[in-house]
């Protein structure tokens, strides 16, 4: 902690800080981190894997070296990390954050973790590895359309949110329904369980505004491409032959470069896409903000200084008795 600040005494207290791609939530925890004596713990689904280190936008090497930072590219990304896995290995960091006395910061931009955390989740029953693969082996041989009538005869109330393009939702939905007898839309509604984070919590938001942010997702993606090695990452995982299905594999800007790379579309069109793609992502987020943080202190501030000044009192408070 800050050697200027007064002593931390509430030690079962968390942090939890949400915002949009871009919005500067890295360089906040950061300094959240340095001024409460705090851990940093991921909440971004494409953070946990490895090998996208420049893509999924982790936090920078001089980020991570300035404050403690767990469950970032933890996973291979031939590994599949549900929200209930996430859970468990948050709450597990959390409480190991506070046995050593120091404030956990749960930090990223997924919604559905945050969710899980603090709320809980229908428990879905762990699927077969066998039924997985066989149903990841018939979209790549027959295509999305046989997965998706596959689903309607069987779940048609999730047929019908579904786009047929979306992969890794239709085969989730479905091997759900094969494994379990019922359907992933019926597992929706049944009651939240399972463990959650207990104690005192204090919300965050970062809510810029919104030409702010996507200027900056654009000049970001630029650096990417530019200067920060997003296109060697994924020739690197390219070269790994693993299944498109995957969730690292659907990491943004991951299938377009793959295509750039194949010689399939020109590098701007690659770009372009991403940078719609991601402005898309960046609304969906903003909107997950404001819809379900009514509780967070949110800041639309674009600076981290104003930010410091504008959080720092709340957590002061928060953390002192």
């Amino acid at each position: 902690m800050n050697s200027n600040a007064t002593p931390i005494v509430r030690q079962e207290g968390c942090l939890l800080l949400a915002g949009p791609t871009a919005s500067g939530k890295s360089a906040l925890a950061v300094a959240i981190a340095q001024e409460f004596d705090g851990v940093i713990i991921n909440a971004d689904s494409m953070q946990v894997y490895d090998g996208l280190h420049v893509l999924t936008a982790r936090p920078s090497p001089e980020e991570e070296a300035a404050a403690p930072h767990r469950l970032y590219g933890i996973l291979a990304p031939e590994d599949y990390c549900t929200a209930a896995r996430w859970r468990d290995m948050a709450l597990a960091e959390i409480e190991s954050i506070r046995q050593a006395g120091k404030v956990p910061i749960v930090v990223g931009g997924t919604g559905l973790y945050f969710d899980i955390l603090t709320k809980g989740i229908a428990e879905i029953p762990k699927i077969s590895e066998d039924l997985r693969m066989r149903l990841r082996e018939r979209q790549q041989s027959e295509g999305n359309a046989v997965i998706h009538t596959l689903l309607r005869e069987k779940d048609p109330v999730m047929a019908d949110k579904l786009n047929v393009g979306d992969t890794q939702r239709l085969l989730r939905a479905l091997e759900v329904v094969e494994e379990t007898g019922i359907p992933l839309s019926d597992w929706h509604r049944k009651a939240p369980n399972g463990l959650i984070l207990e104690g005192p919590r204090l919300w965050l938001a970062l809510a810029p505004e919104r030409q702010w942010l996507y200027d900056r997702c654009d000049r970001r993606l630029d650096w990417m491409i530019e200067s920060g090695g997003a296109i060697e990452e994924v020739k690197r995982l390219k070269d790994r032959q693993l299944d498109f299905t995957l969730p690292a594999m659907k990491a943004l800007g991951v299938p377009e470069l793959i295509q750039y790379l194949d010689g399939e579309i020109e590098l701007e069109a690659a770009v372009n896409r991403v940078k719609m793609l991601t402005r898309r992502y960046a609304k969906r987020q903003m909107t997950w903000v404001r819809n379900k943080m009514c509780e967070a202190n949110l800041s639309s501030t674009q600076d981290l200084e104003s930010l410091k000044d504008e959080f720092f009192p709340f957590i002061r408070r928060f953390l002192l008795t």
